[in-house]
């Protein structure tokens, strides 16, 4: 893979895509930053992110995108790659916290999460995948978080959306490893971004009635998490440092953050069964990820 990349980037109005989005092109990699209503509701983040480019001649590109909508996301590439020929990188940052008691969430509220958290990296990755085969190369970031491997109570729904992302991500990391393309998982901790600023809450709000000292959850919580919060640069720079980390040599799995809760101890544990269950069903060997030219070609 070139050392300069193309980078498709979701969710970068504020927070982490946002940062993500500066560092990396200050470092020289080419971004696609891509939010939902750069013309309306973004309009002055979009309006920040191109007077940055301007001013410090950086190779930053503002896309709209709605990661819940499959024509808005192939519109998306589409235009990334008519620009720049190819995409060598998407990060799949798009997401927002859902939080209160779990019977509180409606289930519209937990389809919407689940449409924005889960099955958007599911669009991006689809609209992105034909275009890095052909490449025979290319990296699917996905943003999940410690919350992906540790239950917080009063975030179950939200540590349901990370819990699946967390394995969609690895059956990819399987599934298209002999083609040349890496897809790895990166699990922030608590970091200060407008996230928990933007949290949503349970809508059921009468049902939380009968739960007497656990309503108390939510704010213990989210006091908690704000409390111990560090400097998000933390993370955008461990997002260079991976993309930057040679083809072949990338981890699956990258945790980031101020307290590790034993994530790292599970993503061991987790290695070596999945390891074995790998073996287990004979699949190993076609697991291995393989550089230069796509299984099959020639």
């Amino acid at each position: 893979m070139n050392s300069k990349q193309v980078v498709l980037i979701t969710g970068s109005s504020t927070g982490f895509g946002r940062l993500f989005t500066e560092t990396l092109a200050r470092k020289g990699h080419t971004v696609f930053a891509t939010m939902r209503d750069p013309g309306g509701r973004n309009a002055k983040n979009a309006s920040e992110i191109r007077t940055l480019a301007e001013k410090d001649s950086l190779p930053i590109h503002v896309l709209e995108m709605d990661v819940t909508d499959d024509a808005s996301v192939e519109r998306a590439v589409n235009a990334a790659i008519a620009k720049a020929g190819r995409i060598d990188v998407a990060i799949n940052n798009a997401g927002y916290y859902l939080g209160g008691l779990e019977e509180t969430v409606t289930t519209e509220q937990a389809r919407r999460l689940m449409d924005t958290n889960f099955l958007g990296p599911v669009r991006v990755n689809r609209a992105v995948l034909p275009h890095m085969r052909r490449q025979r190369s290319g990296v699917l970031m996905h943003v999940s978080s410690a919350a992906g491997r540790v239950v917080l109570p009063s975030g179950g729904f939200y540590c349901a959306s990370k819990f699946a992302l967390e394995a969609l991500a690895e059956s990819y990391s399987y599934e298209l490893a002999a083609q040349g393309i890496e897809s790895v998982i990166l699990q922030p901790g608590q970091y200060e971004t407008p996230i928990f600023g933007n949290t949503v809450t349970g809508a059921d709000v009468a049902r939380a009635d009968t739960y007497g000292p656990a309503k108390e959850f939510p704010a213990k919580v989210g006091g908690a998490l704000a409390s111990t919060a560090a400097n998000a640069q933390e993370v955008a720079d461990a997002v260079l440092r991976i993309i930057e980390t040679p083809a072949g040599e990338k981890q699956l799995r990258y945790f980031v953050g101020p307290q590790d809760f034993g994530v790292e101890e599970i993503n061991d544990l987790s290695k070596q069964v999945q390891a074995e269950a790998l073996e287990g069903f004979g699949v190993t060997a076609d697991t291995k990820f393989r550089k230069g030219k796509a299984a099959g070609s020639v």
